[in-house]
């Protein structure tokens, strides 16, 4: 549904929110490792997320990646997935056909439209902060 790195950077979002909320910094490999991502390619979805604003980069020897506390709870996953994958997600036919509409629907077009409106409300409506609840006790994680 999602690409590899609009994925990866949904996890790699929700961990580093995670150490911003405990007022951490954290680096690149450590975000790599905990989100079971190859380094290089974590760089280049951080270095997205940090063009579209969703979190921060600080350079120097205590630098690393943050998200400001007040901002957690603001930033949503429809950001996330938009910086990463454009909308993508929310156009074109369930089945891949250039052509289909609602005056040339495929077989699968109105059920599909239904579960993409869906999709794309969940995706509105969930925060970076809900998506750290569940970690903070345990009850969720971002690898296996």
């Amino acid at each position: 549904m999602f690409s590899k790195a609009c994925e990866y950077g949904i996890r790699a979002s929700t961990y580093i929110a995670l150490q911003s909320l405990d007022g951490k910094r954290t680096g690149l490999r450590d975000i790599a490792k905990k989100i079971d991502s190859p380094e290089a390619f974590t760089a280049k979805i951080l270095q997205q997320l940090s063009r579209n604003r969703i979190i921060d980069s600080v350079k120097g020897p205590s630098g690393g990646f943050q998200i400001e506390k007040e901002q957690i709870d603001k930033i949503t996953l429809g950001q996330i997935v938009y910086a990463i994958d454009g909308d993508n997600i929310y156009v074109g036919c369930g089945l891949g056909l250039k052509e289909c509409n609602a005056d040339k629907p495929c077989p699968v077009h109105d059920k599909f439209v239904a579960i993409r409106d869906g999709l794309k409300e969940m995706l509105e409506n969930t925060s970076l902060y809900e998506m750290t609840a569940g970690l903070e006790v345990g009850l969720t994680y971002l690898k296996r």
